[in-house]
């Protein structure tokens, strides 16, 4: 595969999983509805901290560091 095969490979698969990506999280914030759903501070900080330890993941990923730990997310 060449160069530029590669890179429209992974244009391609970036903005559609990023796309999905951002679909879930705006889905989770629809749980944000106080008249559906009861919840705490605590709950919501659990919530961020899982979102924000998954990206930080990713992000170490693509810095080639040795993270390949899939944290599980439980309230």
């Amino acid at each position: 595969m060449g160069r530029e095969e590669k890179r429209e490979k992974f244009v391609r698969l970036a903005e559609n999983r990023v796309s999905k990506a951002m679909q879930a999280i705006r889905v989770v914030g629809n749980l944000s509805n106080r008249s559906n759903y009861e919840f705490s501070d605590e709950d919501v900080k659990k919530i961020s901290r899982a979102l924000s330890a998954e990206i930080d993941a990713m992000q170490a990923r693509f810095k080639n560091t040795d993270s390949k730990s899939r944290p599980e997310f439980k309230l």
